[in-house]
């Protein structure tokens, strides 16, 4: 459904989005995850045809922003970063105004108005002037004027800033019910968000695309993890699998590893362990996830 081909976007000398390119199908939720300035945002505005391209091309089924962006604008709801609001009309004078902003038909507006309201969990703020909202009724507003005129795809930038725990949780709630007839993009820095409610993951770092994966994919497996009384390395290295062995530093006493080897093979460590004579303290397998490799993709940052 959405196709993006090497897309770059510089702001003079600064490439703040380099090369990037992926695909997303039709009913995917999928997560742009990355720290402040990784180029999120500007990903962001470029799908929604806010801001032009430097370089590469963004298709929506067989339409093009830049050539069709209007017709593909009227296909996405968005919330950008800092939802832009009227703070002197009342959230229902906004929405109406949105509304019609979006198209919808003059007949519909009051219960596209209604509808978003009570999905957003804005009623008792209906009438109040948008001004005196918390921040986080004010992003619920943002989201419900993205929802009004019923888009096939929903672009929300960083949905739950300024919201309070519970908020969150209803937040989260909307966007699984959005993806049951939407493809759902969700940036956002905060790795529990992503968790909660994505089933991909698109991770920037500086401008690129470093991982593109399935969440759980990237919560497979990921060796095995030893603690013994002393030095096991000889003992696991004659194991047929054992592909490496990296020590790891600890201040109970023990000898900690970590194996790099299937999981399948804890069974024969274990025994092999024991047979040396060694005391066996833990052994366990090792799973990646989000939090896990979003660390290892900002350490290469720091020593790469």
């Amino acid at each position: 459904m959405i196709q993006v081909e090497h897309l770059t976007r510089r702001y003079g000398a600064f490439t703040a989005v380099n090369d990037v390119s992926f695909q997303i199908g039709r009913g995917e939720v999928v997560g742009l995850l990355g720290h402040n300035g990784a180029g999120k945002s500007t990903i962001m505005k470029m799908l929604t045809g806010f801001l032009e391209p430097t370089a590469g091309n963004i298709y929506i089924d067989k339409l093009q922003v830049g050539k069709d962006t209007r017709a593909i604008q009227a296909r996405i709801g968005y919330l950008p970063e800092n939802c832009p609001v009227w703070p002197d009309m009342t959230v229902i004078d906004y929405l109406e105004y949105q509304a019609s902003l979006h198209g919808v038909e003059p007949v519909l507006i009051t219960r596209r108005v209604a509808e978003v309201i009570r999905r957003c969990a804005l009623k008792q703020k209906a009438v109040a002037s948008i001004q005196t909202l918390s921040r986080g009724y004010r992003q619920r507003v943002g989201v419900a004027q993205a929802l009004l005129h019923h888009p096939d795809i929903i672009i929300l930038d960083e949905p739950t800033n300024g919201l309070d725990p519970t908020q969150i949780l209803q937040m989260r709630q909307l966007i699984k019910e959005l993806a049951k007839t939407a493809t759902v993009i969700v940036s956002t820095h905060i790795l529990q968000e992503v968790q909660a409610v994505c089933e991909r993951v698109l991770i920037m770092r500086n401008g690129h695309l470093v991982i593109d994966s399935r969440i759980e994919e990237l919560q497979t497996a990921h060796g095995l993890q030893l603690a013994v009384n002393q030095d096991a390395s000889q003992t696991i290295r004659a194991i047929e699998g054992v592909s490496a062995i990296t020590p790891q530093a600890a201040n109970d006493g023990l000898w900690h590893c970590h194996i790099d080897a299937a999981p399948t093979l804890a069974p024969m460590i274990a025994s092999a362990v024991c047979n040396a004579g060694l005391q066996l303290y833990a052994l366990e397998i090792q799973k990646r996830d989000l939090e896990s490799v979003f660390a290892d993709v900002n350490r290469e940052v720091i020593h790469g």
